[in-house]
């Protein structure tokens, strides 16, 4: 049995251009799936946030028209309702990586307000990808990894092949114009080989133990290659 960090975001909302505080948290499904799979496998999850401040889901991510309908959308709520382990997070800032076998971040919009700017993110990042353990990163999650800069202030993460939500999906999404910035931007900024598939459809792209989703449904194929990878 393998031990899994799930470093979840802790903000309830993202503040966009204008100063709004736009109403926010974890992604369901994608906690929810990426739990169910390694759960079932036989593995441990313990989730982690800043401050270890039990976190907020995304209430929009509860909605039937992300879920497939209205027993998709029960189905997850449910799920989210086992999920005990949210409900007792410790705090990221007191992790010892030492303790894990793999590490996931799950998205949602929260990221984009505090895991992007979180130091003890950033050198929990930076030293799971240098330890070669599996490194799962889904949709917004990938915001986190702008904190992970190394003693030149160059991103860890540059030079590696990745994917996260796209400029399209927040265009799609009707988010794009008022956010301060955008994911994808960012992330090739930083120096990261973005690479994008079809806007909502399932796409992972690993690269060394990096292992990155583009979006909600992308949640699935990176919780079985985690699963894969952990034997």
């Amino acid at each position: 049995m393998a031990k899994i960090l799930f470093v979840v975001t802790g903000a309830d909302h993202w503040t966009l251009a204008d100063g709004t505080k736009h109403p926010t948290g974890f992604w369901a499904e994608e906690a929810v799936t990426p739990y169910e799979t390694l759960t079932a496998a036989g593995h441990e999850v313990v989730v982690a946030t800043p401050g270890g401040v039990v976190p907020t889901v995304d209430h929009g991510s509860l909605a039937p028209e992300f879920n497939g309908g209205q027993e998709g959308a029960d189905r997850v709520a449910s799920a989210l309702d086992a999920f005990e382990e949210l409900r007792h997070p410790v705090a990221l800032e007191d992790v010892d990586l030492d303790a894990y076998d793999a590490v996931f971040y799950p998205g949602g919009h929260g990221p984009m307000e505090d895991l992007a700017v979180n130091d003890a993110s950033g050198r929990l990042l930076t030293a799971a990808l240098a330890s070669g353990k599996p490194l799962g990163v889904v949709c917004h999650g990938p915001a986190a990894l702008l904190a992970a800069t190394g003693p030149d202030g160059a991103n860890v993460f540059a030079g590696y092949r990745l994917t996260g939500f796209t400029n399209t999906e927040e265009t799609q999404a009707g988010l794009a114009e008022k956010a301060k910035w955008l994911l994808q931007d960012r992330l090739v900024a930083a120096g990261a080989e973005f690479q994008e598939g079809e806007p909502w459809a399932p796409f992972i792209i690993t690269d060394r133990n990096l292992i990155t989703g583009q979006n909600p449904a992308s949640s699935a194929p990176l919780a079985a290659e985690l699963v894969n990878r952990l034997g």
